[in-house]
């Protein structure tokens, strides 16, 4: 049964909440998409081309090209990833890839095998045949008459990952790659690990995945056989996360497509792309320092979503960016792209605490490149409540702390995907758990960039525990904006690869290092640091009550601090944000987005609630109806670490005239001590009738995790 019906929180609707603050209203300006209607290249377009794979399997295509390409052939721009090129990315596709297209460019779109019109079954993220047949796709676009040899590759999210992935197996007709919102180290920055500690987005992108791979073909394009394609889909595609399970350290799996094993591995040019309120920026800080090739990295103010629909804002003209590189790097143009400084970015001016914004105050700053020597060095010691200078001489009484499991109910998505409210609420609601620690009022105002690091000598009372640390803005009237956060499951304190356990009673000196930020804290404001022994349900906790005592002579926050630069003031304008026009898509039914957190006093049980309804709607051009509603749900009674529950449903459907599918998925992690227990069913629909019903419901030993 759904928990729509069964959950009793989903009875506890209420309205989307609204802000009152009316500086935070001041702040939400929104910028529109400019429209582009006239190209210097007529274009058309191919609905559906198959691009046959050296084993039989066809993979399905969407091309966009100009109308003259097959007598004076083009560069090609290639997006393959697995979220339905016919109908999910459509919308988004049409205002990018008739764009590039109009810019001369043939701009493919690609279905990963086992995911929308291609054929084949997909069985996990990254799996060597999807990077195979990567280069094999390139290979065959690279022959074709209407390409001149020379291919890109442009991502988001999963597309961003394999197209750095791609670029290490070196195909030559792969002449640049374009990354945005992705990452060179799988188990450092992605959804399933953060410092070692399993992420709780773990679960809810398997959930997302789950009900992606259990979706058909379209019959009007792969004819009679969609049965049989979506049947081999729900017997074999799998649930992904016990597989995740299994991997809780930093083992081969991870090490599998992650390009920080063999950074020289790269030999093309990368765009690296992310946004502060996005889940993979710390990647572009290591791409840069890393990658011996021409690099660009781009850092704005944005959630998971390609620049020119960035959000926070403001959005810029990235697919003006995006032209700009692949004029330089395709077909040798000199765009003065290269001429520029190498790493953008965002500086962040001070706000009040909420849980979305529409745009973020601040300037763009520039950098000629990562590390900086326009950046140094501060460092606070610790004193009890205080942020310190380290000369100061501060007393060694033992600090401890031992938080409540509610706190992290107010942190947000560990990505925001702009499916607001997720990002951080006031983090007042969760210091009174933590250990905190505050600077004077600043008597200037202090601007960092980088990773600041905190050094933390310690002790625990027992063998397994993991630390969260808050570096939060603190206005005047109190009100706390968590600026960055780093994790750490201290059993991985030495190696993410061999983690070890605690001796109880034992000092030890940690390093927890928090995501790299670029933020202007005002004079008047204070730094204050947050340190707790639980983040649920951002990160799952460690397997018992832990306590931790904190030795405070021994302990030290470094911060990578950047003065204000002149040169930044002579910086190119981006432009404002473009695109192709935008398709139809009319809504049938209205989406719902919310987060809630319920606490029912009775029980001593504490929920998060995450809504995210994407509504009906319907696509005109190919005159299919979609319909697709995800809830999740958090919760943990008291301090009982046994009770912690993640439980996710996902109802994904689609119709057009008498023909109709539907798929719903529910997903259940709960954990012992020893143990996580994974339960999950699935239930398939044609028409009324249906189709495939499968369980799941197995065991996973906990790795000091």
């Amino acid at each position: 049964m759904a928990p729509a019906q069964s959950n009793p929180y989903y009875a506890d609707s209420c309205n989307n909440h609204v802000q009152h603050d009316p500086e935070i209203r001041a702040i939400r300006k929104t910028t529109a998409l400019k429209t582009v209607t006239s190209f210097p290249h007529a274009t058309r377009h191919l609905e559906h081309v198959w691009i046959p794979m050296s084993d039989g399997t066809r993979l399905a295509a969407r091309i966009w090209m100009p109308e003259d390409a097959e007598t004076s052939p083009v560069p090609a721009i290639l997006e393959y990833i697995p979220y339905r090129k016919r109908d999910n990315t459509r919308s988004r596709d049409a205002l990018n890839h008739p764009y590039f297209a109009g810019h001369g460019y043939a701009s493919i779109r690609v279905d990963i095998r086992g995911s929308g019109d291609s054929e084949g079954v997909l069985q996990d993220e990254y799996l060597q045949r999807e990077l195979d047949d990567g280069v094999e796709i390139i290979r065959w676009i690279a022959q074709q008459d209407w390409c001149s040899g020379s291919v890109g590759m442009i991502g988001i999210s999963w597309g961003g990952f394999n197209g750095l992935q791609i670029a290490a197996l070196r195909p030559p007709e792969l002449k640049a790659v374009i990354s945005v919102c992705s990452t060179d180290d799988r188990y450092a920055d992605d959804v399933h690990y953060m410092g070692g500690c399993m992420l709780t987005d773990n679960l809810s992108w398997a959930s997302t995945m789950f009900a992606y791979t259990s979706l058909p073909p379209d019959p009007e394009l792969v004819g009679e056989k969609w049965r049989d394609m979506w049947r081999d889909r729900l017997e074999h595609s799998g649930l992904w996360l016990e597989n995740w399970l299994e991997h809780q350290r930093r083992d081969d799996f991870w090490r599998h497509g992650s390009i920080c094993e063999d950074f020289p591995a790269v030999q093309c040019p990368v765009m690296a792309v992310s946004g502060w309120a996005d889940g993979y920026s710390n990647s572009v800080f290591r791409l840069l320092s890393n990658l011996d090739v021409p690099t660009k990295g781009l850092i704005g103010p944005w959630s998971h979503m390609y620049p020119h629909m960035g959000k926070p804002g403001p959005a810029i003209g990235f697919l003006q960016e995006s032209v700009r590189w692949w004029d330089h790097w395709l077909k040798g143009k000199d765009t003065g792209i290269m001429d520029e400084p190498d790493f953008r970015v965002w500086m962040q001016d001070s706000v009040p605490p909420a849980t979305e914004y529409t745009r973020r105050p601040g300037r763009w700053i520039a950098e000629p490149g990562w590390p900086s020597s326009n950046v140094h060095e501060t460092v606070y010691g610790l004193s009890e409540g205080h942020l310190v200078d380290p000369e100061t001489p501060v007393s060694d009484t033992p600090l401890w702390i031992q938080s409540p499991l509610s706190l992290g109910l107010f942190a947000g998505k560990w990505c925001s995907y702009s499916a607001t409210p997720d990002l951080p609420h006031d983090q007042r609601e969760e210091d009174g758990g933590a250990l905190v620690f505050d600077t004077e009022p600043l008597s200037e105002p202090l601007e960092i960039m980088g990773a600041p690091v905190i050094e933390l000598e310690l002790e625990a009372n027992k063998p397994q525990a993991m630390i969260c640390v808050r570096l939060s803005d603190l206005a005047p009237d109190n009100k706390a904006t968590r600026s960055t956060y780093g994790m750490l499951n201290l059993s991985h304190r030495h190696s993410h690869g061999e983690p070890s356990p605690l001796v109880p009673g034992e000092r030890y000196r940690v390093a927890v290092q928090l995501n790299g930020i670029a933020q202007r804290f005002p004079a008047g404001h204070r730094l204050r640091i947050s340190v707790s022994t639980s983040y649920w349900p951002l990160a799952w906790p460690a397997p018992e009550v832990a306590c931790l005592t904190v030795h405070p002579r021994g302990s030290r926050l470094r911060l990578p601090v950047r003065p204000p630069r002149e040169s930044d003031e002579q910086l190119p304008a981006f432009g404002e944000p473009e695109s192709a026009p935008a398709i139809a898509t009319p809504a049938i039914e209205a989406p719902e987005q919310n987060w809630r957190v319920i606490r029912d006093l009775s029980r001593d049980e504490s929920t998060l609630e995450v809504i995210k309804n994407d509504g009906t709607f319907r696509i005109e051009e190919i005159d299919l109806t979609l319909w697709s509603d995800t809830r999740e749900w958090y919760s943990h009674v008291g301090e009982d670490f046994e009770s912690m529950r993640g439980e996710t449903y996902c109802v994904s459907g689609m119709a057009r005239g008498d023909w109709s599918v539907e798929v719903t998925t529910r997903t259940v992690l709960t954990a012992s001590r020893t143990h996580f227990h994974v339960y999950a069913e699935m239930d398939a629909y044609e028409g009324d009738e249906r189709v495939v019903a499968k369980n799941w419901n197995s065991y996973v030993p906990r790795d000091h995790n």
